[in-house]
């Protein structure tokens, strides 16, 4: 698998190969939302713009509407996250949201390092 980009709505993006990524939730996000209870994802088909709210998680703060930072077509929902959400806040790096096919990668995308920087100088 190729590195990590991460979008400064707090989603990242691993590709498997050009045409596919998995979507998850940075740790930062995590974080700030504290304990997961719930994830609303979409469904297998559906298609995406980047920038569209794709799913939501609920945590016991509040519930947050997640974007995706590429555009394209859900080719599978981590079907683990509906029984146990709180996967998410013990590893947001390998409990992805979804994978994508026929992805269209997004120009915003920062590296690891630009999205630290990002963090620290506020994260807004």
């Amino acid at each position: 698998m190729s590195e990590m980009k991460f979008a400064k709505s707090h989603e990242w993006v691993q590709f498997a190969d050009d045409d596919t990524a998995f979507i998850g939730i940075t740790d930062y996000a995590q974080r700030e939302l504290g304990d997961i209870v719930f994830v609303n994802l979409p469904e297998v088909g559906d298609v995406f713009d980047e920038g569209e709210v794709f799913a939501d998680v609920e945590s016991v703060k509040a519930v947050s509407d997640l974007y995706l930072p590429v555009s394209g077509t859900v080719a599978e929902v981590n079907e683990a996250l509906l029984d146990a959400p709180e996967l998410i806040n013990e590893d947001c790096y390998e409990a992805w949201l979804v994978k994508l096919s026929e992805v269209s990668a997004g120009d915003e995308l920062l590296t690891e390092d630009e999205y630290n920087a990002f963090i620290e100088a506020g994260g807004e």
